[in-house]
């Protein structure tokens, strides 16, 4: 079985840890409102990054009497913070931030600064976006982002290139908001570039915290997972026909629960035995399978 890998997610935090850091000096030595409200989006992707890392680890804890499967899920309950705290603290932040420099209309310094430093983040933020999409890569070669985005099963994946494609466009946003202001000295441009950075993070935060809560409320095992586990079953000599397949995403693992019929058996040993050859042979051929719930039954109707 494939460990929870966080190498996506340390890409993401050294990079926004550097990013923050020029962002907050460029903000204080321009008075950028976008500036700032992008500072204030990577210090929130810092802790989101933080957060996710513990939830990995949680996620490791094994088995107990309270929680028989594991804490495969915990990872979900973290990265459903993380879109929350995206969404209030990037997004929302960013909005005030640029609907206050709407009202109060300070001025922009040394814009030229502010663009130099969004340009390197820029760079710094697509290293990262790249770490996490060959992380996808590896084992989802020939999907689409966007499909890839619906199907997946790897939430704290699933937040950290959100939140990178977010910071990306963030950034080309506040680019253009900042040289706007800067050729026509308008500070206006500045705060709108603010306000639309905001309602960018709360529009993709919204959107990773639908996926993330379809995981919490229980998602089957990605497709693709789902119909070679059928096709194998279907393809055992010992199995006359499937009745029914239920499978459970839980964290890195997958949860199998399976009614069929089976050929007839000299004896109820003999049977059990059979089953235990099925149940064996399922999970060496998908390591991801953890438990396998297998009932024999006859077809109803």
């Amino acid at each position: 079985m494939k460990e929870e890998s966080p190498k996506a997610i340390i890409y993401a935090l050294a990079a926004n840890f550097g990013i923050a850091i020029c962002k907050f000096a460029a903000a204080a030595f321009t008075g950028s409102g976008s500036m700032f409200a992008e500072a204030i989006h990577s210090s929130a992707d810092c802790g989101n990054q933080l957060l996710l890392l513990f939830g990995l680890r949680q996620a490791r804890k094994p088995a107990s009497l309270l929680h028989p499967m594991g804490g495969g899920r915990a990872i979900y309950f973290y990265s459903l913070l993380v879109a929350l705290l995206l969404f209030f603290v990037g997004g929302a932040f960013s909005v005030y931030e640029g609907v206050h420099r709407l009202i109060v209309h300070e001025p922009l310094q040394y814009a030229y600064v502010a663009l130099v430093v969004l340009g390197i983040s820029v760079v710094l933020e697509a290293l990262s976006l790249w770490g996490a999409i060959k992380e996808i890569r590896k084992t989802n070669p020939d999907k689409s982002l966007w499909r890839w985005f619906r199907e997946t099963r790897e939430s704290e994946l699933l937040v950290v290139a959100g939140e990178d494609i977010a910071a990306l466009a963030g950034l080309a946003i506040a680019f253009v908001a900042v040289l706007l202001t800067m050729i026509t000295g308008n500070a206006v441009y500045d705060a709108l570039g603010s306000v639309a950075v905001g309602l960018l993070l709360m529009v993709i935060a919204w959107a990773v915290a639908r996926e993330v809560k379809s995981m919490i409320v229980g998602e089957s095992a990605s497709p693709e997972v789902r119909r070679a586990i059928e096709a194998h079953l279907r393809a055992r000599r010992e199995i006359r026909s499937i009745i029914n397949i239920i499978t459970m995403q839980w964290g890195r693992q997958v949860v199998v629960a399976v009614q069929a019929e089976m050929i007839d058996y000299p004896s109820g040993r003999a049977m059990v035995d059979a089953i235990n050859v099925i149940e064996a042979d399922l999970q060496a051929a998908f390591p991801q399978v953890r438990w396998v719930f297998f009932e024999p039954d006859v077809p109803r109707g």
